[in-house]
């Protein structure tokens, strides 16, 4: 089991830093919002019925649920050797031994505007941990009943299908005022359920109000690191992107840790809102035209 563990952490890491250096070949800097909502689109369905389906089928035959996965990560490769996608634009083979991966983490410290990208996908990725993992925990401590975390959760997922109208409001406010609204939005979200701890349904609504919030993130978060990037350095960039997902699955629990030693589990909210309200105020520098398009 942690061989299959360690092997699907891998080849996830490896799709999405593919993916990440495919769309920054081919997708042009102001597409790139169309492209991360159509993302997000198609992906609510995954997430709304995956949960379900793979209980049921667990239920059936507790293998069923793996080679389900296995049968659609061997069609997304049969998929990709359809379209015979091959090397990008600046994506091809290395003619000379490829430099130490570690040698880019100086050039990514050394740009501030990576830097900024990638703390805004850690700390939006930290909202969804304390979402997925403390929210459901809040509600059977008090009381509520695993059965409204996993409502919350339906609900959530579900809100990815409203990613098109997302886009038009990143449009209409810029990716700077999306940024910060839903950076806002989230930690006076969460910061509003941790003070009405007492109060276990006022808590939760406020929870998924910040959800929907972290939905905006979703689309808008990513976009300051894409369009950042220097077209020479799209590949290791976009390694060094997907390590959000790792580092935001060791702060979190680690902060969670050290909060619940001294303050009850809605203290945990706060902290994420404290984290949020960070986001917000270092999301103030970004450029107020970033992602409009250029008038010819």
């Amino acid at each position: 089991m942690g061989l299959a563990l360690l092997v699907n952490a891998m080849g996830t890491v490896t799709l999405f830093v593919c993916l990440n250096a495919y769309v920054l070949d081919y997708v042009g800097r102001a597409d790139l919002a169309r492209s991360t909502s159509t993302q997000m689109f198609y992906a609510a369905t995954a997430w709304a019925v995956g949960p379900m389906l793979g209980v049921w089928l667990r239920r059936v035959w507790a293998p069923l649920p793996f080679l389900v996965a296995a049968g659609f990560a061997a069609g997304l490769i049969a998929m990709f050797w359809w379209l015979r996608l091959g090397n990008g634009k600046q994506i091809a083979r290395a003619k000379t031994p490829p430099p130490n991966p570690l040698a880019y983490l100086g050039r990514f410290a050394a740009q501030t505007r990576l830097v900024a990208g990638w703390l805004f996908a850690v700390i939006r990725s930290c909202g969804w941990w304390v979402y997925v993992v403390y929210l459901p925990i809040f509600c059977v401590e008090a009381g509520l009943g695993d059965k409204a975390a996993g409502v919350a959760l339906s609900v959530s997922n579900a809100l990815l299908f409203g990613t098109p109208v997302i886009l038009r409001l990143v449009h209409r406010v810029g990716v700077r005022g999306a940024v910060r609204g839903g950076f806002a939005l989230a930690a006076a979200g969460f910061l509003a359920a941790g003070l009405a701890g007492g109060w276990p349904w006022i808590a939760m609504g406020c929870v998924m109000v910040a959800a929907v919030a972290l939905v905006v993130l979703d689309v808008a978060g990513g976009l300051p690191f894409m369009m950042a990037v220097k077209p020479s350095e799209r590949t290791e960039m976009a390694a060094v992107y997907s390590s959000f997902r790792d580092v935001s699955g060791i702060v979190t629990p680690g902060v969670a840790w050290a909060v619940l030693l001294v303050a009850p589990l809605p203290g945990v909210f706060v902290a994420c809102a404290a984290g949020l309200a960070a986001a917000w105020a270092l999301a103030g520098t970004l450029h107020p035209r970033l992602g409009a398009r250029r008038r010819r």
